[in-house]
């Protein structure tokens, strides 16, 4: 592909990316991978070049755009080699008309900004993302990874934690392949820190996903106890069993819950669990730098939504915990109403709750929990709060 074609490749990949954004399809990285797919001419720098091209625009632009055009005419205006591409060559995109108008820089959409928490710095939200990891203790120490992973830097205030390269491949490592480490944001290990488990314990991480962080918890409790990983949707927590099995941490139960009638599936459980685990389904904005589009996938409707959907979970969660039980509760976004006002919001609902701080040497203290941001952390934005059930 010439330099030209590059960009046009570009162009009609973001076309893709915004309708998908727009009606709510996949995700840019699977249109991306279907696009090189079927065009199998297209060699390792060429995919390489084109990919960026398509960031480097979606980062750029906060507001969704309508064009792919118009999206990379907007970075087009600020870098003049890549304008210089508009050449109406074969293949290429047609030239730049005087006063076309490119896609409005920015970081965050107008109508989010008021409601991020004021201590977020909004410019570091899409900054490129290092390789974070945790050691996982079921198999290794940091001693054991140091030299298979040379290049790695410990995480300041994380035993477990080595900091890696943007981009490094992390998955090709033996150390990766043997279960010594696992791929984890800085931010997401100290929310498994936060829920301060022990061996024994009969434990639930109830939004569980592919089970990051269920993981963490599994090496902090030694394999011994009571793990549960739940979640509706069955996709992501088969992800977790092959996970599972490379960590050795086989002694996970995985939970399989009905979408709106969660309890019913949780009943046998009530009042009988040591610490559950929320990671409440949420707007991603502490996730931007590995995520950029979602910008282009929140509004304001999806948001409240969200806000709900958060309540009636942290509600039915509630019933879980034993007498002196904890309830942690976390999202990896960095809106007001997800974080402080959601646990404000449970505690004015719920009584016989109380938070209790979380004596880790990381964040913000914000309202009844910690605020994590990349500006700040270097870590992915997250908001948790760890809240006690009176014995």
């Amino acid at each position: 592909m010439t330099p030209s074609a590059r960009i046009q490749a570009a162009i009609d990949l973001l076309d893709a990316i915004i309708a998908s954004a727009r009606d709510g399809g996949p995700a840019a990285d699977t249109l991306i991978a279907r696009y090189f797919k079927e065009r199998r001419y297209a060699g390792s720098r060429d995919r390489r070049a084109v990919r960026d091209h398509v960031y480097d625009a979606i980062r750029r632009a906060a507001e969704r755009p309508e064009t792919g055009r118009e999206a990379m005419i907007g970075l087009a205006l600020e870098r003049p080699e890549v304008a210089a591409l508009f050449d109406g060559s074969t293949h290429a995109p047609l030239p730049i008309e005087p006063g076309e108008m490119g896609a409005e820089a920015g970081a965050v959409p107008r109508w989010l900004q008021p409601l991020l928490a004021d201590k977020v710095e909004q410019d570091a939200l899409l900054g490129r993302a290092p390789v974070d990891v945790r050691v996982n203790r079921l198999k290794a120490t940091p001693p054991d990874v140091a030299p298979l992973l040379p290049d790695a830097t410990p995480i300041a205030g994380l035993p477990d934690g080595l900091r890696l390269p943007e981009g490094f491949p992390v998955e090709q490592q033996a150390a990766w392949k043997d279960g010594l480490v696992e791929v984890q944001d800085a931010g997401s290990q100290w929310i498994a820190a936060a829920c301060a488990v022990q061996p024994g314990m009969t434990v639930i991480d109830l939004c569980a996903g592919a089970g990051g962080k269920t993981l963490a918890l599994a090496a902090a409790m030694g394999g011994r106890g009571n793990l549960i990983a739940a979640d509706t949707i069955r996709s992501r927590l088969a992800r977790l069993e092959p996970r599972a099995a490379r960590a050795g941490a086989t002694f996970i139960e995985t939970l399989l819950l009905d979408q709106s009638h969660e309890a019913r599936g949780l009943e046998s459980l009530n009042g009988q669990v040591d610490v559950v685990l929320v990671d409440a389904p949420c707007s991603g904005t502490g996730t931007w730098r590995r995520n950029p589009e979602a910008r282009w996938r929140l509004t304001q409707p999806r948001l409240d939504r969200l806000v709900a959907e958060q309540a009636r979970i942290l509600d039915f969660a509630a019933s879980l915990l034993a007498p002196g039980g904890a309830l942690v509760y976390a999202t990896c976004a960095l809106t007001e109403r997800e974080g402080r006002g959601q646990v404000d919001a449970f505690l004015a609902r719920h009584a016989g709750w109380t938070a209790e701080p979380i004596a880790l040497p990381v964040g913000r203290a914000h309202g009844a929990g910690l605020l994590l941001t990349p500006g700040h952390d270097g870590s992915d934005g997250f908001f948790f709060a760890r809240l006690r059930r009176e014995a």
